[in-house]
């Protein structure tokens, strides 16, 4: 039978949710409850039921401990709405729903426990059949029963049958069910009990409630406190953290704050006891263990993108009979079911959440509530599931084309080269040889920071010595990426010598092309990055390249106008300070001048130069004297620029500077400076 308000269908979707959420295991935050089957000296009830039959199996029920019981009501922290559920409670039989892991049973043992100073109460296990169940007569205050599998089974003829002795024995009964969309009004129109609504409690009341219960010194708990940092709430207690985690870092604040332990510290230690518990808890469930590890490199990311990488990683793991067999690859069983189980089910189960920016037209983000616990996976994954580390590079090398997406897989890559020592380098071969866009950066990412690592250094550098002469252009073009500063952590120096290896590699051959490319960026981007020392001897290495033939001449006519673009003050203030930085700019200003492909970039920037001179209230001594030095080197290039000039339309900047350069230039004699 089902209500008129409900359709057959929309019952079905309710009891498979219900059935759906037995094998979740909910933890009170605030103290520990007798679910299984009681041994030892503690009490098992086996009732009869009313119509005296005999039951089917045993009543599995056990009183919940005393001392327990007390921890949980001292840190108990109201949730929303409290007093207008305790009021609903007297009605005998209850239902209690909420999203699990927000502290629900915890709620539910401070509604019965509710006004009386000792009271007694009862775990039913949720697979008992309340039809045939039956309270004490006395002695009991309350009785919990906790995910019955099918609450639709109930009638509520069956419930009236509970009401009375119940009320006779001055107790109540409470159930708790796992929220679902339409399963409130659907429990009323079918039980006509009422159902009430847990909603999770502030989890920074929460934490001060459980660190005052653990620290009773006040002025013990402000230092705590106060050793723990300004970013306490944002980073330790975000603002939807369940209950049961916010318990968990006011223990570990309490533990590690003997001599006052910081945030992140703290962090660090609540995620060395998540990460290994989430990992192994995965390992048995193929689709919570994609989401995993997808989380551990893109969390924070759109959702989409963790969902996306997640699919991928299932996905490549069950692609083709070649690959090892499931009994070795975890990840292989049920790559099919990732669309089959709610997004909030596998986060809630991984410590995660899903968030919106508020005021912002941004896309919802996904990420643990402690992101430590990111970090601390591939910790785990390397020293005790080395089974998956194959697999996970191949499904690293195609993530997205985003910058964002590219530098977390690049971490990641990273993250297993130096917790194996550089054992896993061997896989970045076939990496960086992917397919895929996104593979040759992602290989880069992982050998600028493996070669700064000491455990993965070595392995490091002979990747890099070995890839910078090597015939494929993808580990060629991996080198150049890696020399960036925003890839690695080369000094200038091996950098630079990395560059001048790769440069004498080219051909004129089409692949090279990609690897020239990638070598000019990456002298361009450590300049443009650097402070001035390093500008320095970037424009002293072109200065030598220069002077050489072939590639390394060319290359550096092509990267010199766009150092000298980025940034025309910091040119300036060498000139005019540096006499032998003010030689090297007129060498290489020339130098890319002669050449027919790089002088329209070099004569645009001299232009731009020329413009800001003429809005300036002074003459621009650093551009006439880096001008009257291309004039005493008398190079092609630069005349041509000057006849340019002379000949262009009256709007072009630098006519007139130009004019008295080229009457110096046709009289072999130096210009004078403006005064």
């Amino acid at each position: 039978m089902t209500s008129d308000g409900l359709r057959a269908d929309e019952l079905d979707s309710l009891v498979a949710a219900l059935a759906a959420g037995r094998d979740m295991v909910v933890v009170a935050p605030n103290g520990t409850v007798n679910t299984g089957l009681v041994t030892g000296d503690q009490r098992q009830v086996v009732s009869a039921s009313a119509d005296g039959a005999t039951p089917a199996g045993p009543m599995r029920q056990g009183p919940v401990r005393a001392k327990d019981l007390k921890a949980a009501r001292r840190r108990f922290v109201p949730p929303p709405g409290f007093e207008d559920v305790l009021a609903v409670l007297d009605s005998g039989v209850s239902v209690l729903l909420g999203a699990p892991g927000t502290g629900r049973e915890t709620h539910a043992l401070n509604l019965l426990a509710h006004g009386r100073d000792e009271p007694a109460l009862v775990q039913v296990d949720g697979a008992v059949d309340l039809t045939r169940w039956a309270p004490r007569p006395r002695g009991i205050h309350g009785y919990l029963v906790m995910e019955p599998p099918d609450p639709f089974a109930l009638r509520p003829w069956d419930l009236s049958r509970l009401e009375a002795p119940l009320a006779e024995a001055g107790a109540r009964l409470l159930i708790v069910l796992a929220d679902a969309p339409g399963l409130a009004t659907a429990l009323e129109d079918h039980l006509g009990t009422p159902v009430l609504r847990h909603l999770p409690p502030d989890p920074r009341k929460v934490f001060a409630a459980h660190l005052a219960d653990l620290c009773l010194d006040e002025d013990r708990r402000s230092c705590l406190l106060r050793s723990l940092g300004p970013g306490l709430f944002d980073e330790l207690l975000p603002v939807e953290l369940p209950p049961r985690p916010a318990a968990q870092a006011a223990e570990a604040v309490a533990r590690l704050g003997t001599g006052g332990a910081s945030c992140a510290e703290v962090l660090r230690a609540l995620a060395r006891a998540e990460a290994p518990e989430l990992v192994g808890r995965a390992r048995e469930d193929p689709v919570l263990l994609a989401h995993l590890l997808s989380l551990s490199v893109y969390g924070g990311l759109d959702h989409g993108v963790v969902m996306e990488r997640a699919a991928d990683l299932l996905a490549l793991a069950g692609a083709g009979p070649e690959q090892e067999p499931a009994t070795r690859s975890p990840l292989r069983r049920q790559a099919t079911t990732i669309g089959r189980r709610p997004m909030s089910e596998i986060l809630r189960a991984l410590g995660a959440h899903r968030t919106r920016q508020p005021g912002t037209d941004a896309t919802d983000t996904v990420s643990f509530f402690w992101p430590a616990v990111g970090d601390v996976v591939w910790e785990v994954l390397c020293r005790d599931h080395t089974d998956l580390l194959p697999v996970l590079h191949p499904w690293l090398a195609g993530t997205g084309d985003e910058p964002d997406q590219i530098g977390r897989a690049g971490q990641a890559v990273a993250a297993m080269a130096v917790a194996t020592g550089g054992r896993t380098l061997e896989f970045l071969r076939p990496l960086a040889l992917a397919p895929w866009p996104s593979a040759v950066d992602v290989a880069a990412r992982c050998l600028g920071t493996a070669v700064h690592d000491l455990p993965a250094a070595a392995k490091a550098d002979d990747l890099l010595e070995q890839w910078s002469a090597a015939p494929e252009a993808a580990l060629r073009t991996a080198v150049a990426y890696a020399c960036r500063s925003d890839r690695g952590r080369f000094t200038d120096g091996q950098a630079l010598r990395l560059l001048h290896r790769l440069m004498e590699t080219l051909s004129r051959d089409a692949d090279d092309v990609a690897v020239a490319a990638a070598v000019a960026e990456a002298l361009v981007q450590r300049f443009a990055a650097g402070d001035t020392r390093t500008r320095g001897t970037v424009l002293g290495r072109l200065r030598d390249w220069a002077g050489s033939d072939g590639v390394p001449a060319r290359l550096t006519a092509l990267t010199f106008p766009a150092m000298a673009g980025k940034d025309l003050a910091w040119c300036r203030g060498q000139i005019l300070n540096d006499a032998g930085t003010a030689s090297g700019m007129v060498q290489l200003t020339g130098h890319a001048l002669d050449e027919s492909t790089t002088y329209p970039s070099m004569r645009d920037v001299l232009l731009a130069w020329c413009r800001e001179a003429e809005g300036a209230s002074r003459p621009d001594q650093a551009l006439e004297e880096l001008l009257m030095g291309l004039v005493a080197a008398r190079q092609p290039g630069f005349l041509r620029w000057l006849l340019a000039v002379e000949r262009g339309p009256d709007a072009m900047p630098g006519k007139e500077l130009a004019a008295r350069l080229l009457t110096a230039w046709r009289s072999k004699a130096p210009a004078t400076p403006t005064d």
